[in-house]
């Protein structure tokens, strides 16, 4: 009988401390407006309960488990945590020769851990990294040891000689190493087996997509931004990889032959892409392509940027670029096509979180706030879903949408953003702007994967 008493007091001290695991592991927001990652309106009055990391139900006046952390809303509205979809977090600049000639993995790594807590800071609950990263931010952040938000890298950009992310210095030989070819960040391919190698090597370092560098840039030193860079070969070999680790390929590309080039290869994600037009949003629409642009591209003064202005190579490629890229929003407004949010900063964190807030406000501006939140949350998350079942780092639920079993990146902001879009943490300004502070004082709260890591309600 002594022995039966024993093993039922242990019994109900067992399910007492499950009670108190499942309560601790809950997080009742009451009282809330709902942007669900695509609808047009706000569903208002509303509870949502998240259990561990998922969103567990929806609805009106849910019942918590004793122990549970309650939060009232007080009204305001509970969105999906951001996605930026074109990250360099690891590229702090001032310049490539600065990065090339006088930076270690130290350096690279100290930045991208400040970075990344700066986005998720600003709302970001995943990211996206368009080239320059590996896989070790992302295992440092998943287990805790840095702040930041999920983490899609791409490995090393694959260029070709004297393409987007040929990094090495003007006199380096072609095939010698480089700094950032060391560090796996950039690597210059010639041919189908180079792409092949550095592909598969990508993806052995952590790589959850393939970042291939079509075109040229604007501020790049050896690169017009007219190139039309990799053979279909090579561009097709790099898409095979990506077919074989069940994930895809994001191509840089400006021109319209690039771009088609890209698209008819397999190519899932368009960056840039500012000679977009109808034709080129028929192809994507066949083959279930998205986009993503960085409207900041469009800013009238771009062509005040010292980067820009002080290199006369440089203002020549932009002002050419800027006239032949001019109808862009308007084809984007004509010919609408899923379209991810992009900032593509390479600076300093203080920098780049001027950026950030000004891509956000550029957003509005062209796009209105609905589009712009679409472009935020559920676009970004269904981009990142193409990385596959066994590639993607975060396979078990959907990103960018509050609905049950989704992920539990959850955001609450002062007002109603498809009214004032400014709640979000928008900036008008950009070059000339003030500091901006760790985080807007209009998100209330910032919680990734369950987890609560900004919290001003109470």
């Amino acid at each position: 009988m002594k022995v039966l008493l024993t093993t039922l007091a242990c019994l109900l001290l067992s399910a007492a401390a499950h009670g108190q695991a499942a309560g601790a592991g809950q997080v009742l927001f009451t009282n809330v407006s709902i942007f669900d990652g695509k609808s047009e309106k706000l569903i208002t009055a509303r509870d949502v309960l998240v259990e561990n990391n998922l969103i567990k139900e929806i609805g009106k006046n849910i019942q918590a488990a004793d122990g549970a952390k309650v939060i009232d809303g007080g009204g305001r509205t509970l969105l999906p945590g951001f996605i930026e979809t074109h990250a360099h977090l690891m590229l702090m600049g001032p310049s490539v020769p600065a990065m090339e000639a006088m930076t270690t993995w130290e350096d690279f790594a100290i930045h991208g851990s400040r970075m990344a807590k700066m986005y998720l800071m600003q709302g970001f609950t995943t990211v996206r990294d368009a080239g320059g990263a590996n896989g070790g931010l992302r295992r440092a952040i998943d287990a805790g040891e840095i702040v930041g938000p999920r983490y899609y890298p791409s490995g090393a950009f694959l260029s070709s000689r004297g393409g987007h992310a040929d990094f090495g210095n003007f006199t380096s030989p072609p095939g010698e190493s480089t700094n950032f070819s060391r560090l796996n960040m950039a690597q210059e391919f010639n041919g189908v087996d180079d792409i092949y190698k550095y592909g598969r090597n990508n993806f052995r370092m952590g790589a959850t997509q393939l970042k291939f560098m079509q075109s040229g840039g604007v501020v790049s030193a050896f690169d017009p931004w007219q190139l039309v860079a990799g053979s279909p070969e090579e561009i097709a070999a790099a898409v095979q990889v990506a077919n074989e680790y069940g994930s895809y390929v994001m191509a840089h590309s400006y021109r319209k032959e690039a771009i088609m080039n890209a698209l008819n290869a397999g190519v899932k994600s368009i960056e840039h892409g500012f000679a977009f037009d109808c034709e080129i949003a028929k192809v994507m629409k066949q083959k279930g392509a998205y986009i993503t642009t960085n409207l900041t591209a469009f800013d009238p003064g771009l062509l005040e940027i010292p980067a820009v202005a002080s290199v006369p190579a440089s203002l020549r490629k932009a002002k050419s670029a800027s006239a032949t890229f001019a109808g862009y929003i308007d084809n984007m407004k004509k010919c609408p096509v899923k379209r991810g949010f992009q900032t593509d900063c390479v600076g300093s964190v203080a920098a780049c979180n001027i950026q950030v807030a000004y891509e956000k406000h550029l957003n509005n501006e062209f796009f209105g706030p609905h589009q712009s939140l679409v472009t935020l949350t559920s676009t970004g998350g269904e981009i990142v879903a193409m990385s596959g079942d066994f590639t993607n780092p975060y396979p078990e639920a959907k990103l960018g949408v509050i609905e049950e079993g989704a992920y539990a990146d959850i955001l609450i902001v002062d007002g109603n953003p498809l009214e004032d879009f400014s709640v979000v943490g928008t900036g008008d300004k950009w070059f000339d702007a003030a500091p901006r502070p760790e985080s807007p004082e209009t998100i209330r709260i910032i919680m990734k994967d369950g987890k609560i890591y900004k919290n001003t309600l109470n």
